[in-house]
């Protein structure tokens, strides 16, 4: 669907710098972007530290609306730090709360939990 959405673009476009834009061509675009139907996917990560290239030592992950932990192995988790899933997309919104890291003497969490969005 958004192969349509950017071929009408380019023809909106086109037409535009020639001065045939027509409000037929604009209407069949709003229709295009009116259909697309976005999903959210959610990736969560637990790291060892607040730096981007700390360890994963757990994730979950929700894809087309499936809950799950992914691979059994750790070797074979998608990403291995917080920086590959960014370089794969994913964007992260919310980061660890810090206030929890404060004291060593007292754990108030299991590490750094990271929570990623991906809209597809």
């Amino acid at each position: 669907m958004v192969s349509s959405i950017d071929s009408q673009i380019e023809v909106c476009i086109n037409q535009f710098r020639d001065g045939s834009l027509t409000e037929e061509s604009l209407l069949k675009l709003k229709e295009l972007s009116s259909c697309r139907s976005l999903r959210q996917d959610l990736l969560y990560l637990t790291c060892g530290t607040t730096a981007p290239e700390s360890t994963v030592f757990a994730m979950k992950i929700v894809e087309n609306g499936v809950s799950n932990d992914g691979p059994a192995e750790t070797d074979d988790w998608p990403y291995q730090s917080l920086i590959d899933a960014i370089n794969d997309g994913w964007r992260v919104i919310k980061f660890p709360e810090q206030a929890l890291l404060l004291s060593e003497e007292k754990t108030y969490g299991l590490g750094c939990e990271y929570v990623l969005e991906r809209i597809r």
